[in-house]
């Protein structure tokens, strides 16, 4: 059995790799693991050697000590990797497959999966509907910024790619579809960006950009991002987007500049409960900043996707109310501009195969449009406080070095 080391939560702003037990087909207890899945027989898995694993804005609101996180925590659910064992009820996956496996746990029998909600299904977290690997509240399922992560429902859950060879050449774009890609793209199909669309995106993060490169695949005519960061709004700027600088004012009036009109066919929140204010309160958090703007920038009618992450505890709010996932959003606003609203976790498997043959195709370059930039698995925590001080870039961790080699 070959041995294991994953990036393990050790406490607010500090994360350490570590070695780690090898996968089982069994949930054993740990760190965030639901008591009620502990012992869970999981013979419908594979574990998979994994050969690329990102780094997520979702994993830094855990290392910033902004949930409940438990110390101990092996991090990360963007996952992509070659099947390395198969449990006794797998069918149709095979050792040796190159694999995208979905952020979202699912099972593929309950009623939402069946619906294609896999981000809520209702039967891999005994808390609640949804689970992800590596995850605050998520189940405890353990996570794959590691050598080797289990993988359960492995026949449902896993994305196998047509060739080896033609994917190790794109290897960072295809290392997207476990995560952002298709969570940009979610945040636009559900804003209901299409031809001849105007869009503002707020955030300039990688699923801001995700979301900019899946608006020009979907046909906008316009993409404004929104952002404080400016080597994230230069990378924005790099592939045909419009950029607005909210530290220098509301982005309404950026909207203005551009469009002549200081509105926007859609709107997508790819900044959630970690918000700072524009203008004047661009240094002080304002976690419902981005949700009122949606609402003030998207004409009547249209539509805001927010795949934004908010959370129903945060301890490190400023105020009681937002500790408990409570905003103060201008809902009437909202409601008088007759908007509609999409939230929650993407669905990703919606979306991950059309997408993968957007990238086999050379339809998207989503690699370039996010900065996807290896590292190997031991420097993740550099990865970590780079990537928390604003760097333009995706950090991909390299566990077996196949990154490199295939560079």
């Amino acid at each position: 059995m070959p041995g294991n080391k994953g990036v393990v939560y050790e406490g607010p702003g500090t994360v350490e790799v570590h070695a780690i037990d090898y996968p089982e087909f069994e949930l054993k207890d740990g760190p965030g693991v639901n008591p009620a899945n502990v012992g869970r027989k999981v013979p419908h898995g594979a574990i998979v050697k994994v050969i690329a694993t990102n780094i997520c804005g979702s994993d830094q609101h855990m290392v910033r000590g902004r949930t409940t996180a438990p110390q101990g925590l092996v991090l990360g659910h963007e996952i992509t990797g070659e099947v390395a064992e198969v449990g006794p009820d797998v069918e149709f996956v095979k050792v040796g497959d190159m694999v995208s496996v979905p952020f979202n746990i699912s099972c593929g029998r309950c009623r939402n999966c069946k619906e294609g909600k896999t981000g809520i299904c209702e039967n891999v977290n005994p808390d609640r509907p949804g689970s992800a690997y590596g995850y605050v509240d998520m189940g405890g399922w353990v996570g794959g910024q590691a050598e080797y992560v289990l993988v359960p429902y492995a026949d449902w859950n896993l994305l196998k790619f047509p060739d080896r060879d033609q994917a190790m050449e794109k290897i960072l774009d295809l290392a997207m579809l476990a995560d952002i890609f298709p969570t940009g793209f979610h945040g636009c199909v559900t804003a209901g960006v299409g031809p001849g669309s105007t869009v503002y995106i707020a955030g300039a993060g990688p699923v801001g950009l995700a979301a900019a490169a899946s608006a020009f695949l979907l046909g906008a005519a316009v993409v404004i991002v929104g952002d404080l960061n400016q080597e994230r709004l230069a990378q924005a700027h790099g592939f045909g987007c419009e950029t607005a600088d909210v530290s220098q004012g509301e982005p309404r009036e950026h909207i203005e500049r551009v469009l002549g009109v200081p509105e926007v066919d859609c709107a997508v929140d790819a900044v959630g409960f970690e918000a700072r204010g524009h203008g004047r309160e661009a240094g002080t958090e304002h976690p419902a900043a981005v949700l009122n703007t949606i609402m003030d920038v998207t004409r009547a009618g249209g539509a805001a996707g927010i795949p934004g992450l908010y959370v129903t505890s945060d301890p490190g709010a400023k105020d009681e109310a937002a500790r408990q996932g409570s905003l103060s959003i201008r809902i009437g606003l909202g409601w008088a501009k007759s908007l509609t609203f999409a939230t929650g976790q993407c669905p990703v498997m919606r979306y991950n195969r059309r997408l993968m043959m957007a990238i086999l195709h050379d339809r998207v370059r989503i690699a370039d449009a996010v900065n996807a930039t290896p590292i190997p698995l031991d420097q993740a925590p550099r990865g970590y406080a780079e990537f928390d001080r604003g760097a333009a870039r995706k950090y991909v961790l390299d566990p077996h070095g196949m990154l490199a080699a295939a560079a």
